[in-house]
């Protein structure tokens, strides 16, 4: 069994079966939106034909969502996915919120907290879509003034809450809008509906995957996690790989692989960052070149799957260097890069 030709396929990274960015979001589950520009090409590169502006319909239409999800980072959810995940993962995630408050002693009282949240909520309302700084202007306004840094916590608390969420698409910065404008109509599940849901979106599209991985990336418990995974049934089986166990989902894509592919692949993408342990794509003595041990994901190359080189994608020309096998020229793909990157501005 090849482990990475069966992660490819089921990420929708060779052979991708679906037209719409909102789409790949909802198999998905959730995509790490770490970098805002990016993020755009992390999920295009996973449609049949990558289209900037059709990423930013589904973004301003409401039908990506993009709030700060699974381990209190940036993610892209669906909007059907977004009420009920909400409900499954704000708790945990304002627990880790708190604590990266305590560290950077900052100390936001319930009444600071109510009162700032009443602006937030004002200020959205009025501009419907608006950056930090648009916020921190309306603030002023008002004869309230803030670090900036303590602005951020106070936006991200109001997104826990299930207050803001993602505006319409910017070219670099954030924007925030009501979620109640961005998803008027929200229906919930019972918590052992959403484990299964999200433990079946998770291995779907992950597959073949271990129990810690899905704890990593879920930020859930690992109690709740078994859960999910015996909610699925005889949808899911396991087996054992150089002595761990992995899981596979009924249905999962066995074909269209072919050998010779090159992926021009972003920063903070599901490819590596959907993975607690990622030594399957990415020799641990080449890890450097990937991330660094403070959580930051650079963009990679990878070579029929095995992670090989980094890119510049922000550059003027291609920049391609690589650390495994043979050099390549990647100019087909560096083009078409170029082609999606100036649709996006």
């Amino acid at each position: 069994m090849n482990l990475i030709s069966l992660r490819l396929l089921n990420q929708q990274l060779v052979a991708p079966q679906m037209k719409r960015p909102a789409d790949v979001v909802a198999y998905m589950g959730a995509i790490q939106a770490q970098e805002y520009r990016m993020m755009r090409w992390a999920v295009c590169m996973r449609t049949k034909r990558p289209s900037a502006l059709m990423f930013r319909e589904d973004y301003d239409s409401g039908r990506i969502i993009r709030s700060h999800m699974l381990r209190c980072t940036w993610q892209l959810v669906a909007a059907e996915d977004y009420p009920w995940m909400w409900q499954l993962c704000a708790s945990k995630a304002l627990t880790t919120l708190q604590g990266w408050m305590h560290a950077s002693r900052i100390y936001i009282s319930d009444s600071e907290r109510d009162e700032i949240r009443t602006h937030l909520i004002a200020a959205a309302t009025e501009m419907y879509s608006s950056t930090k700084e648009e916020i921190a202007r309306f603030l002023d306004t008002r004869g309230i003034r803030m670090e900036d840094h303590r602005l951020s916590y106070h936006i991200r608390l109001a997104e826990l809450s299930g207050i803001l969420c993602s505006g319409n698409l910017h070219p670099c910065k954030p924007t925030y809008s009501l979620v109640e404008r961005k998803i008027p109509k929200r229906s919930s599940l019972s918590k052992e509906e959403a484990l299964a849901l999200l433990t079946r979106k998770y291995f779907q599209s992950h597959q073949p995957a271990t129990l810690e991985d899905y704890v990593w990336w879920s930020g859930l418990n690992m109690g709740d996690c078994r859960i999910g995974i015996e909610t699925l049934g005889n949808s899911i089986t396991s087996f054992t790989h150089q002595g761990r166990t992995f899981y596979l989902m009924e249905g999962c894509r066995t074909r269209g692989f072919h050998k010779g592919s090159h992926l021009l692949i972003p920063p903070y993408d599901e490819y590596l960052i959907g993975y607690k342990s990622r030594d399957i794509v990415l020799a641990p003595e080449f890890s450097h070149h990937a991330h660094n041990n403070s959580g930051i994901f650079l963009p990679i190359i990878a070579r029929d799957g095995q992670i090989c080189g980094n890119w510049a994608p922000f550059s003027d020309k291609a920049k391609i260097t690589f650390f495994l096998g043979e050099e390549t020229s990647l100019d087909s793909e560096w083009n078409d890069f170029c082609r999606f990157k100036k649709q996006a501005l």
